[in-house]
């Protein structure tokens, strides 16, 4: 019996001793060779009479870096402590510090410190820190997306578990590429000098494995193709594909399989799974996929019953709710229509009435044959009231400003719709990252709910550096500022200056653009979006001076000099323009919409100079005009708009000074022109759909009319239209007293259709049309949605005519063009972009024959 229990106690040393060994350490209990008596062998391995012992001594030898006080207190002992030896304490000690992960190897040796008592010493070899990665076997770029994908932190200890974890996420980056057969090896060289180790990770890609065959069966309900679109990332190989290439990845493979099944569940087919797919490898690097579906039975709506419904009837909430009996099963829309529709779906018929509780489940009651039954269960819960609006992360903008933008107001019923609502008006505002606008409500004990708003700050002031060939005057530069978080009030506060007075969400716009002393623009325009500070009733006052000259050859009057420098200007053109406007936020038809109403005066000044090619060479032209405009506008994004539209129609009108005077087929141009008169018709939709994903299409229509009061008096040609090209005033022709509208894939103010029984000679383009019409659809995708720079790509389709008279007005007469381009938005310099366009239509004179050009644009273009 003693000799059987001696063999087993044996047996757990051995166990204990041998436990770390999968971590490649030597473990064993030694005799101490300290100035102690040490303890003898027989007295360390009598495992038959085990002996108790007081710690009288514990220490740590062998270390470089870790702290032995600590490893004193992961191995569990301390001094005072009973220990038997042999006994479990001795090996659950030395099986604590390696289990640790920090070291490579432990040894205990113990020696007599008295009568019953014992030093009990740790030897121990400490892990190798990672002092260096390399990979071999890939390219630099590749190098460094792996060093942000691993995150090998240098320093840390290397032990196997690092190494596995990195051999794995190496390998996985590369089977996401498409490199299925990557194998990884990774090697450790220790420098026992220094206790570092360098992880050299050998990388073997392989060639990427392309799929050759995707075969399915079960599939009878939809046509095959429609299956395949469905596989979005998972494609067979075939010449030709660019923007889908065929590369096996399992990630995007399973995330398809998935998107596949959710479009059965679309189509109403409930039961469809995928119910065995097999992935068969060839000799030439390529994969074959087979799949095996079964669809089961498409399903119909058939009685859908309400339960929990105290405030509304089910009548109402069927009619919300918008399925009818015989609809096709789809689970997907049936949750939009419960909760994913802001303004539109159930949740918000309870929602925007207070009942911030409420929640829908909907359970298939039961199942008889193709057709379901719904019961669709409520609660409706407790009407909660807004006790408190936090607002967190506005550290430039004013309170006052982000609060008088904000829907929900302490006291009102919780409402969702407000809740989205608020959100975009924070986004609109210009001032925010709008992908990081949080939106929190915090339930409270006593029924009411807190609002919390977290915003993040970005740069919203705009620099405009540009220069461009102005026609005539040659080179011409831009200098533009705009400050559009300005601060009247905090003018004479120079510590709210960063760099300038900021944070009351006032507009400050300042322009010069010039080429010297030939041509010269001056403007300055002021909007206080918010007048008294209690409604949305935006001020806004505005300046300009532009002036303009021409220098002539006197032996040929139709050229330049070549040097201005000194020489004496034959002709000057200068326009004064002072613009007082008042808008508001309209409550119906509801409150996007907004109405806005100004007084401008213009002065034309004009020295031998005929602008208009009319004969009007000398003479002062005034124009005081009154504008109204009404406008609708729901976009969710002014940067990057997924969704909502734009719609402005507006009216300027100058007094009818005819019906005051009597005019004379012999009247001077300088004295029919002396009061400019005219009314002016424009309109402008956008519309913007989210069509899948993030590609999303605009579609945009713009008109313009222009006309006079009466029959006796023609229409001047002041404010006419001008179509073509970019659509930049100050491109090519300068923009005097005209309306600019961009048509791509044509040359600058060319699209014209002449009236000669008008003016018959070639000057009539250069007039300007007093009708035009122009559509586009667009279609966008976003390559960044970073606020510091927003960049999408577009395609586009685009027609549009502009007409010299009414009785050439033909709305289907227009001049097509397709193209592609690009837009980056960075705060310092607003919206910058490129496009090439391609006209397919004669314009005579100008174009005889299809062409394309590039197109460059500067800021946001509204028409």
């Amino acid at each position: 019996m003693e000799h059987r229990i001696k063999l087993i106690l044996g047996a757990i040393l051995l166990l204990i001793s041998l436990y770390p060994s999968t971590l490649k350490a030597q473990v064993r209990v030694g005799v101490g060779r300290g100035t102690e008596t040490p303890l003898s062998n027989d007295e360390l391995l009598n495992y038959a009479s085990p002996k108790d012992y007081e710690i009288a001594g514990l220490t740590v030898t062998g270390t470089r870096y870790l702290d032995p006080n600590s490893l004193v207190s992961l191995a569990g002992l301390k001094v005072g402590d009973k220990i038997r030896i042999p006994g479990e304490a001795v090996g659950s000690s030395v099986r604590k510090l390696m289990e640790s992960g920090l070291l490579d190897n432990v040894e205990l040796f113990a020696n007599h410190a008295g009568e019953g008592k014992v030093s009990l010493m740790f030897r121990v070899q400490e892990r190798p820190r990672l002092y260096r990665v390399s990979f071999l076997g890939v390219k630099k770029g590749e190098q460094d997306q792996l060093k942000d994908k691993v995150k090998l932190n240098l320093g840390k200890i290397v032990s196997n578990t690092i190494t596995k974890n990195t051999q794995m996420a190496v390998r996985k980056f590369f089977v996401d590429k498409g490199y299925l057969n990557t194998k990884v090896k990774i090697t450790t060289v220790p420098d026992s000098a220094r206790n570092n180790a360098t992880m050299r990770v050998l990388v073997d890609k392989g060639q990427k494995v392309k799929i050759a065959k995707i075969t399915f069966e079960g599939q009878t309900e939809l046509d095959e193709s429609a299956v395949r679109m469905k596989m979005k990332s998972t494609k067979e190989k075939r010449f030709g594909r660019l923007f889908t290439p065929s590369k096996f990845v399992p990630k995007k493979y399973e995330e398809d399989k998935q998107k596949l099944i959710e479009y059965y569940n679309k189509l109403g087919y409930r039961d469809a799974v995928i119910e065995k797919d097999t992935i068969i490898h060839n000799s030439d690097k390529t994969i074959n996929i087979n799949m095996a579906l079964n669809e089961g039975h498409k399903y119909y709506y058939r009685n859908i019953d309400f339960s929990g419904n105290y405030l509304y009837p089910a009548t109402r909430l069927r009619d919300v709710l918008g399925v009818q009996k015989g609809d096709v099963y789809n689970p997907e829309d049936l949750e939009k229509k419960l909760n994913g529709n802001p303004g539109q779906d159930l949740s918000s018929l309870y929602m925007d009435d207070g009942y911030l509780y409420y929640n829908a489940q909907p359970i298939e009651k039961s199942i008889d044959g193709d057709s379901i039954d719904l019961e669709i269960r409520i609660f409706e819960g407790k009407q909660a009231t807004i006790n408190r609006v936090i607002l967190n992360g506005n550290s430039k903008t004013s309170d006052h400003v982000v609060m008088r933008s904000i829907r929900t107001l302490p006291g009102q019923k919780f409402s969702k719709t407000n809740l989205i609502r608020t959100q975009r008006e924070l986004a609109t505002l210009g001032y925010f990252d709008p992908e990081k606008i949080g939106i929190n409500p915090v339930p409270q004990s006593d029924g009411t709910v807190d609002i919390e708003y977290t915003v993040e700050e970005k740069p919203s002031d705009q620099i405009e550096l540009s220069g461009g060939w102005g026609g005539y005057v040659g080179f011409v530069g831009t200098l533009g500022l705009t400050f559009n978080n300005f601060s009247a009030r905090n003018i004479p506060n120079f510590s709210a200056w960063r760099p300038l007075p900021a944070g009351d969400g006032q507009r400050v716009q300042l322009r010069f653009q010039a080429n010297g002393s030939q041509y010269q623009v001056y403007s300055l325009s002021f909007t206080e979006p918010w007048l008294g500070g209690r409604k949305p009733n935006a001020l806004t006052v505005s300046a300009s001076h532009t002036v303009y000259k021409t220098f002539y050859d006197p032996s040929n009057p139709y050229s330049i000099y070549q040097s201005l420098q000194g020489k004496t200007p034959t002709g000057s053109y200068t326009n004064t323009a002072i613009t007082l406007g008042l808008g508001r936020q309209l409550k119906v038809p509801d409150d996007y919409f907004s109405l806005s109403n100004s007084l401008s005066y213009q002065r034309y000044d004009l020295n031998n100079l005929d602008l208009f090619y009319i004969g009007y060479k000398n003479g002062i032209s005034n124009n005081f005009t009154f504008n109204t405009t009404i406008s609708r506008n729901s976009i969710d994004n002014p940067q990057f708009p997924r969704s909502g539209s734009s719609f402005t129609l507006s009216g300027s009108f100058t007094p009818p000074y005819s019906a005051f005077r009597t005019t004379t087929t012999n009247e001077k141009p300088e004295d029919k022109y002396k009061f400019v008169e005219y009314h002016k018709w424009m309109f402008d939709a956008s519309w913007f759909q989210t069509v899948f994903g993030k590609l999303v299409l605009n579609t945009r229509a713009h008109m313009g009319f222009l006309g006079s009061y009466n029959k006796r008096t023609t229409i001047g040609p002041f404010e006419r239209f001008v179509l073509g090209g970019s659509g930049l005033a100050g491109q090519g022709q300068f923009a005097l007293a005209q309306d600019i509208i961009g048509l791509r894939g044509y040359d600058d103010r060319s699209v014209y259709t002449a009236d000669y029984d008008r003016v018959p000679d070639g000057n009539a383009r250069s007039q300007g049309g007093v009708v035009y019409n122009k559509f586009v659809a667009e279609l966008r995708y976003p390559v960044s949605l970073n606020p510091s720079a927003t960049i999408f790509v577009l395609t586009f389709l685009e027609a549009g005519n502009n007409w010299a008279s009414y009785k050439q007005y033909n709305p289907f007469d227009l001049k097509r063009s397709v193209g592609f381009g690009a837009r980056i938005f960075m705060p310092a310099f607003g919206l910058i972009g490129i496009d090439y366009g391609y006209g397919f239509d004669k314009i005579p004179g100008i174009k005889d024959k299809a062409s394309g050009q590039f197109h460059f644009t500067i800021g946001q273009q509204f028409r």
